[in-house]
């Protein structure tokens, strides 16, 4: 034993055998002196708590966990009934499986990009609203002022704040958990109305090949089947949908690849630089680009199942961003080169027509295929993190227990089934509807989250972040301000209808707040504060 002086602070459950108990206390804290027998002898105790104080090993560890859990006292259960200790409430979490699977790397990555992109799908309507110059540019500078700002401050946030619950733990631990609860809403929402979309894409790319998906009880029934078909692969677990987007992703953009290639003779450069000025739909141009280049912090909810997220979930963000990137650039070239101009042609759906046009009939339903596939790595992506969500934010105590129960595959049950039920409930919206209404919802939630970041950056200047910003606090400042300016563009072009709908979603979330502390109190429900979580003041 090295006896070092760094013990913080243990919680290890005695649902977990030792061997298991030794990997999760190395995670969650630093150990005295790397003194393994201590987190042995907690997880036979049971459920004990190591209060943070400086001690040397020594043969009595097993005597010490035994005497500091009970110094732990209770509070009446109108306080989360929760096991109290120095000031960090604890209780028993709900029951989690003795091991499931963390996410790696590859599977990261295109779990990232799905809950990004997805690929092209959808990103027509930006020729559309301005011509091939300014959908062109809109990719290039997008990413730069937008995509990489939120990616950097989501690798800095999730490393800091390993854990299931993302966003919602950075803005209660920089504010109060009541704008923490109201983040959780706006966003949750936010994320199922985007994943309401996904449906309506698949079938505006095989309306032309079976038309009777066009409309009427065929849609609705089309929607609600894909809909539960895909909540049962998020079902079976984090690991089935990592690995299953990667194999979505090679195989929804190898279509591209082989188009780009076949397009290159017919490519005149003339087309690319085509715009009129006085023809521009600015709000339609800005949704759509930012609806396909935002969601970087959909990825934190997921971070306490990720393997090594000190280090995985930045080296992931970095891949992707190049990934997306290439993704949008390179058919957006292809497709606006390779034929004549008509921009009211260029809506969703219209890759597979330019696809039959640059290779045949083959590749349009080798691109259909690839867009029903591509809509299905999207909605199980966009379902992994809207349920984790849930899960995160109830093992912090500001959901009821229940929707941190975990099936038998380590998955939230509950968070997936509100999650799925959602999108069956939004699905009645069209595409652009749906665009704009998850946009203006995501802005504000941006830009609580910039404000929190560096709030979070002056108030723990000195808490080890794995991954930090190289860039001092004013550098930040000074990078937040081209997002922040085009969050506030973005809120500017939003009309009266999807304000509304906008405000009721928020509204929710200022009303179940209180009606949770009123649960709480009344005792109708159980609520608890999972221990080994790490510890800020505030949350």
């Amino acid at each position: 034993m090295t006896g070092q002086d760094k013990l913080t602070s243990i919680a290890v459950s005695g649902e977990f055998m030792p061997e298991e108990a030794v990997d999760i206390a190395a995670e969650k804290a630093q150990i005295d002196g790397g003194n393994l027998e201590a987190a042995v002898a907690a997880a036979e105790v049971g459920e004990a708590v190591i209060c943070g104080q400086s001690r040397n090993a020594s043969g009595s560890d097993a005597m010490e966990v035994e005497n500091n859990a009970s110094e732990c006292t209770s509070v009446p259960m109108g306080d989360s009934n929760t096991t109290e200790c120095k000031g960090l409430p604890l209780q028993s979490p709900p029951p989690r499986p003795r091991k499931h699977h963390q996410i790696s790397l590859i599977p990261l990555i295109f779990l990232i990009f799905y809950e990004v992109s997805g690929g092209p799908f959808g990103i027509e309507d930006t020729v559309g609203a301005a011509g091939p110059l300014l959908a062109i540019i809109g990719f290039l500078i997008f990413p730069l002022i937008w995509s990489i700002p939120e990616a950097l401050i989501t690798a800095e946030l999730s490393t800091m704040f390993p854990e299931n619950g993302g966003y919602v733990m950075w803005i209660s631990t920089a504010f109060t958990p009541f704008w923490g609860f109201q983040q959780g809403c706006m966003k949750w929402f936010s994320g199922v109305i985007d994943n309401a979309l996904y449906p309506v894409l698949f079938l505006d790319y095989l309306k032309s090949s079976i038309p009777a998906l066009e409309g009427g009880y065929p849609r609705i029934l089309a929607v609600i089947a894909l809909t539960i078909a895909l909540t049962y692969m998020n079902y079976r677990g984090l690991n089935v949908v990592g690995w299953a987007a990667v194999c979505l992703g090679i195989f929804s953009l190898l279509p591209f690849v082989v188009m780009g290639f076949i397009s290159i003779p017919k490519l005149k450069p003339s087309r690319w630089v085509a715009t009129d000025l006085h023809n521009i739909d600015w709000n339609l141009y800005l949704n759509t680009l930012f609806w396909n280049l935002n969601y970087w912090d959909s990825i934190s909810t997921l971070a306490g199942e990720v393997h090594n997220p000190g280090k995985t979930l930045p080296k992931a963000l970095f891949f992707a961003v190049i990934l997306v990137i290439t993704a949008y650039l390179y058919p957006l070239l292809a497709g606006t080169g390779g034929i004549p101009l008509d921009r009211n042609l260029w809506t969703d759906g219209y890759f597979s027509d330019i696809a039959r046009i640059i290779g045949g009939v083959w590749l349009r339903w080798w691109v259909q295929a690839a867009s029903a596939l591509s809509n299905m790595g999207m909605f199980v992506a966009e379902m992994s993190s809207d349920s984790y969500q849930i899960m995160g934010m109830a093992e912090r105590g500001m959901l009821p227990e229940v929707f941190g129960k975990r099936s038998k595959h380590g998955t939230p049950v509950f968070g997936i089934l509100f999650s799925a039920s959602g999108v069956v409930l939004l699905s009645w919206l069209s595409f652009q509807e749906i665009v704009a209404a998850e946009n203006f919802l995501y802005c504000i939630g941006m830009l609580i989250e910039f404000v929190a970041f560096i709030r979070l950056r002056m108030k723990y200047p000195s808490v080890r972040r794995p991954y930090r910003i190289p860039m001092g606090t004013l550098g930040c400042v000074l990078m937040l301000i081209p997002p922040s300016a085009l969050v506030i563009a973005v809120l500017a072009f939003s009309s009266v209808k999807i304000v509304l709908i906008s405000l009721g979603a928020l509204a929710v979330g200022l009303v179940l707040h209180p009606f949770f502390k009123f649960v709480r109190k009344k005792r109708w429900l159980r609520f608890s504060v999972m221990p080994g979580l790490p510890e800020f003041e505030g949350i």
